[in-house]
């Protein structure tokens, strides 16, 4: 009975994720070359992390939030694209790059990392108060590498059954400093609390503006399909409770009660279990361990 109930519910949770995620790149290309760790090999604190399904949502979507606080970030992204309104395709988009650098082998993740390079060295303006932006600006890409980090971590720290130590959330950030200083960030902190006080270094440039709220009001009516609309509230709400407090203050929001707060992070942990459990066994870390150790380089 298992063989037949386990399929059939892989391929539901597949096909919920798909919808809800708007991923739908195939996992062959994370098949080859046998052996190629990619940029940092399953024994990587960012493989652990990157791995979690929710804490990746929770994080991506409080990641977005914050970095619309930036007006010539947001400015770059605004005038050059109409994520507003295909949000599902951006984070599609964005679900790839981070599984492609985190997962892929080397040539496809330097692959992903020069086509974004590219894009980037195209996109130049100037924003609503007359500040000229550039994408590939190390100072605005600096910011959007510290916010994506720090967001990715707060979120599994405050999702995972087993939380990082001190020493790990460390190891994760110097980790993901490959991509950001591949990307063209520079003078990325070292440590989890040195991430956290570049970021608040910020904060004069940082303004709540109509494209901010337009940004958050779209993230908010984000759609999914009726049955996957409890599992995404949850999320959404989530990827508010993890803003760092003087950021939530920057979006005008305010901070839930601790109690609700908890509430929910129980809620999404059990919620995430068959999710979880399906990509734990055929998502794409799990095909990335089985490039890296082939059964038959396995002694």
């Amino acid at each position: 009975m298992i063989k037949i109930v386990k399929p059939l519910a892989f391929d539901a949770i597949g096909k919920g994720l798909q919808s809800m995620t708007g991923a739908s790149s195939s996992l062959d290309e994370f098949k080859h070359p046998l052996g190629d760790p990619g940029l940092f090999g399953p024994l990587s604190v960012v493989w652990r992390v990157h791995a979690n399904f929710s804490a990746m949502m929770v994080g991506g979507l409080s990641s977005l939030m914050i970095q619309a606080l930036h007006p010539r970030a947001l400015a770059a992204v605004w005038d050059h694209s109409n994520f507003r309104h295909q949000l599902k395709a951006r984070l599609g988009r964005t679900a790839l790059f981070v599984a492609a650098t985190t997962y892929g082998g080397v040539e496809l993740a330097t692959r992903h990392i020069r086509r974004v390079n590219a894009i980037h060295a195209k996109i130049r303006g100037v924003d609503l108060k007359g500040q000229a932006y550039c994408a590939n600006e190390p100072h605005l890409i600096r910011w959007v590498h510290l916010v994506e980090t720090i967001s990715f971590l707060n979120a599994y720290q405050h999702l995972s059954l087993h939380p990082l130590s001190p020493s790990e959330c460390d190891r994760y950030i110097v980790e993901m400093n490959k991509v950001g200083e591949m990307l063209g960030a520079t003078n990325l902190p070292s440590t989890f609390s040195g991430a956290k006080h570049a970021m608040t270094q910020y904060e004069p440039e940082l303004v709540f503006d109509q494209r901010t709220r337009e940004t958050l009001q779209s993230i908010e009516s984000y759609s999914v399909d009726l049955t996957e609309k409890p599992f995404f509230a949850l999320i959404l709400r989530s990827s508010f409770d993890i803003v760092p407090y003087w950021l939530l203050q920057k979006l005008h929001r305010k901070s839930d009660l601790c109690l609700n707060i908890q509430t929910r992070r129980l809620a999404l942990q059990i919620a995430s279990q068959p999710v979880q459990w399906m990509l734990d066994e055929q998502g794409v870390s799990a095909v990335a361990k089985t490039r890296v150790n082939p059964p038959s380089l396995v002694q």
